[in-house]
């Protein structure tokens, strides 16, 4: 078996904590871990499949692994890997393909592999992937995104998520306790929940067993068992997102007042076309209840720019809806064609020079909502981790509304809780 190892992310943080539980995995069976730019015997990407040059980094890397170590091995995992196995399996110089069902069996998959195996697939169908693995990321010790839930049971027109990952399915609020308990000893300080549809936690099954629980109950366990003090929502369904849970965040002491409530689009039609499963009323409904109890809330969303038949009439409507929202910051995504999806096969493609144009203009609204928020909080005194990095004499933190600070580098600040005047 082969010695070391080197891993990479492609995507999102649910990904990156997925690859941390990997790795750590192999260190358990004799792996010596690299960093992806040192010569390896293994190297492990995992793939993202929601943007389009997620595949081409996946290729590009795997190009750069031949150049730099061509006698090693190359795995390929994640949701590129699900979608597009037999895609993968042609690249030159890959070895080994897993799809979703095996990527946590990867040690053994690799006691298996010969030298001379090349393109091996070891994937199923999504239908048959059922199981839940709990997996989370430490980065500099200060700040963990622990997944707790996995898939998706919807079916929005533009996602391959559902394909990649499966139906919705979570861990028990049991392990999830274990799982922070576990944490809270390596003296990390903020926890991150993350999932691919995280307000459906409590559907599917845990360790082949179904359970019935939901989102809000492990909020109240956390609330009321965790020795960790800092947790976040890492990104929660407008429709998913209750108006009891956003009381509860108020009256917590744990849950930090940051919430990222996915939008996509500003146009019902739009919304419509996309079959999410909400309106826009909705989501300014869910916006004014989280500003009116807290008034000092982050609050980001994530849009979507040139969807299939979104005239400039339509991103104008989503351009004004967002101006007037209440909100800190904006994720935008350019729209890229996706195999296997119904937008795909929509007609009315938007050019890709005004889904540009659009992406810029949205990416100007961000940075003035977030200036906007943070000017609205100067010479207020709120609680800052501090991350445990040295760059160039700074380091940097975030309070608990999400405020980004930068302060000059101070090694007892590392990994601690601080007030701080903004």
């Amino acid at each position: 078996m082969n010695k070391t190892v080197a891993l990479h992310t492609l995507g999102c943080k649910l990904n990156f904590s997925e690859t941390t539980a990997i790795g750590r995995m192999l260190e358990n069976e004799g792996f010596e871990k690299k960093e992806f730019d040192e010569v390896a015997d293994v190297y492990v990407i995992n793939t993202c499949s929601v943007t389009e040059n997620a595949d081409k980094e996946c290729r590009q890397l795997v190009r750069r692994i031949q150049r730099k170590a061509p006698e090693a091995m190359v795995v390929i995992t994640g949701c590129y890997a699900q979608l597009k196995p037999t895609e993968i399996a042609a690249i030159p110089g890959v070895n080994l393909v897993l799809g979703a069902a095996e990527k946590f069996n990867i040690a053994q998959h690799l006691k298996e592999l010969k030298q001379n195996d090349t393109g091996k697939i070891c994937s199923c169908d999504i239908e048959e992937v059922n199981l839940f693995t709990a997996s989370h990321s430490i980065k500099e010790r200060t700040r963990v995104f622990l997944k707790v839930q996995d898939g998706c049971d919807y079916n929005c027109s533009f996602c391959t998520i559902p394909l990649a990952r499966g139906k919705s399915r979570s861990d028990s609020i049991e392990n999830v306790m274990k799982e922070i308990e576990s944490i809270a000893a390596a003296d990390v300080k903020e926890i991150v929940l993350t999932g691919i549809n995280l307000g459906d936690f409590g559907k599917g099954f845990s360790g082949g067993k179904k359970h019935e629980e939901n989102f809000f109950d492990l909020m109240k366990a956390i609330e009321n068992e965790a020795t960790i003090h800092r947790f976040r929502i890492s990104s929660i369904e407008p429709n998913l997102l209750t108006p009891e849970m956003i009381a509860f965040v108020t009256a917590s002491k744990k849950f930090m007042p940051h919430f990222h409530i996915p939008l996509q689009s500003g146009s019902n039609k739009v919304l419509a076309d996309m079959r999410r499963r909400y309106k826009r009323e909705l989501y300014a409904e869910r916006v004014a209840q989280i500003k009116s109890l807290m008034p000092h809330a982050c609050i980001g969303a994530d849009v979507i720019v040139g969807f299939p038949g979104e005239t400039d009439e339509d991103f104008a409507e989503t351009a004004l809806f967002l101006e007037g929202l209440d909100i800190s910051y904006l994720h935008v995504f350019t729209y890229s064609e996706r195999d296997h999806t119904l937008a795909a096969e929509m007609s009315a493609a938007v050019p890709v020079h005004k889904r540009n144009e659009r992406n810029k203009i949205l990416r100007t609204l961000s940075y003035r909502k977030m200036q906007e928020f943070t000017s609205l909080h100067i010479g207020q005194t709120r609680k800052v981790l501090f991350e445990s990095t040295n760059k160039n004499g700074m380091m940097e933190g975030y309070t608990d509304n999400y405020i980004k600070i930068t302060a000059a580098y101070h090694k007892d600040w590392e990994n601690t809780v601080m007030d701080w005047v903004i």
